[in-house]
């Protein structure tokens, strides 16, 4: 078996391979069709390629910056998204203190149990300990308008902006019977499937996309795009079984579900943004909106492979 520093390498070869060539395309695509900027949709591909170049290369740092690294950035993506969704809330100034818990003792909190590898913790730290002392501390700041709304945003942002993505970093702590010291790998193998994902519904459906799944929520998701992005990123997941401690069958069948999951958590974002009234949910992202709009995918993705990897490949 290769290091895992070796196997590493090979994925970031792989990825900058193809943001290459993506960007090959994109100076061939403006040249010839939008020479003076005219183009929106090629316009937006290349802010698209450029933003996944920052993207592409914090991850890597982070990734060959070991467990520190990637716990680290996030943390700070989780931060960010936090912040995102807190700005559409109907949190009002009653609010500061509860706030403040949720920003400055959650989110660090539970990013602090997974560099303890407290797994006992880390799993109901937020949907038992913070959910039942949140309301307590709102309630004490005595205003009890929208309280259950307001109650209830704080949570769910914690929810998704927190606790599932602290999931992604908790990979880390699986130590697998000879698959040791290789969890950045198995983070790789879950943000790479994901995300390729999301980047093949969109082409598949807008070569051959015709039935929209849920025109109101999302109208560019069709079920041609969802079906052909879904067995495309199973067939590279089944494909990049190498770097994890799956069979190819099995990394086909976890690709399987976390696609579907990412798909589903896709569309219970938009949903979260049509009830908001917004495009994005931030813009700090060239190309891409917010940071939850790049996390959309893997929020739902990451508890559940996260579990069904410890229950599988550890517990059992």
């Amino acid at each position: 078996m290769r290091s895992p520093h070796a196997d590493l390498w090979m994925v970031i070869a792989g990825i900058v391979g193809i943001l290459s060539i993506a960007s090959l395309v994109g100076f061939a695509l403006q040249r010839r069709l939008s020479p003076n900027g005219q183009n929106a949709a090629i316009e937006n591909l290349n802010a698209r390629i450029r933003a996944w170049w920052v993207m592409a290369a914090a991850i890597a740092i982070a990734f060959l910056g070991g467990r520190t690294g990637v716990i680290a950035l996030f943390l700070l993506c989780s931060f960010a998204a936090l912040r995102e969704f807190m700005t559409l809330t109907n949190a009002t100034r009653a609010d500061h203190w509860s706030l403040a818990a949720v920003f400055f003792v959650a989110l660090p909190v539970q990013y602090y149990l997974i560099w303890l590898s407290w797994y006992g913790l880390f799993a109901i730290f937020i949907p038992v300990w913070v959910f039942l002392f949140l309301p307590v501390v709102t309630a004490l700041a005595r205003d009890t308008r929208n309280f259950l709304i307001r109650i209830a945003e704080m949570q769910w942002a914690l929810m998704i902006c927190v606790y599932c993505v602290s999931h992604v970093p908790a990979l880390l702590n699986l130590s697998i019977p000879g698959y040791e010291e290789r969890g950045v790998l198995l983070i790789a193998f879950l943000v790479i499937v994901v995300q390729l994902s999301d980047v093949f519904q969109y082409v598949w459906g807008t070569l051959i996309g015709r039935h929209k799944i849920a025109p109101d929520l999302s109208p560019s998701k069709t079920v041609e795009g969802f079906v052909g992005g879904c067995l495309t990123a199973t067939a590279i997941g089944a494909g990049l079984w190498w770097i994890t401690p799956f069979s190819p069958w099995q990394a086909a069948m976890m690709s399987l579900v976390i696609t579907v999951m990412g798909f589903l958590g896709g569309l219970v974002m938009s949903a979260i943004k049509r009830d908001r009234g917004v495009k994005d949910w931030g813009h700090s992202i060239a190309g891409h909106g917010g940071f939850i709009d790049r996390l959309d995918s893997v929020i739902f993705a990451a508890p559940v492979f996260f579990h069904l990897t410890r229950y599988y490949w550890l517990a059992g």
